[in-house]
């Protein structure tokens, strides 16, 4: 499977993923770079189909990739699997969306939002 570096080592780039796609559950929309929003879409979509599974594999699953440093990461699982899972239960895939911005300021890297689709 072929994959973006992002100029980090694994161990920096999985934190990165696993804080980026918190917030995204979280605040719904986040604004990142385009190449990291692409990496991160993919697992956010696989968390969304876990939470659509519901069963307890699937949050334990979850649990293992969700930020443990951050005080309320069984707030961040309770709207994953009860939230988010109803959201999109009739939706075969597709839960996010990437709209771009323009260039950032300093170095003119692409910039997007990454947001969950039919946000409430």
């Amino acid at each position: 499977m072929a994959y973006q570096k992002l100029g980090r080592n694994s161990s920096q780039r999985k934190a990165l993923f696993r804080d980026l796609v918190t917030d995204l559950f979280i605040n719904e929309r986040i604004q990142t770079t385009e190449a990291k929003a692409k990496e991160v879409r993919s697992i956010a979509e696989k968390m969304i189909t876990l939470a659509k599974r519901g069963d307890l594999h699937a949050r334990r699953q979850a649990a293992a990739f969700v930020r443990r440093e951050q005080a309320g990461d069984q707030e961040v699982l309770q709207k994953l699997f009860s939230e988010l899972a109803t959201r999109y239960s009739e939706r075969p895939g597709g839960y996010t969306r990437i709209l771009k911005l323009g260039p950032r300021r300093g170095d003119a890297a692409p910039m997007v939002y990454l947001e969950l689709v039919d946000q409430a």
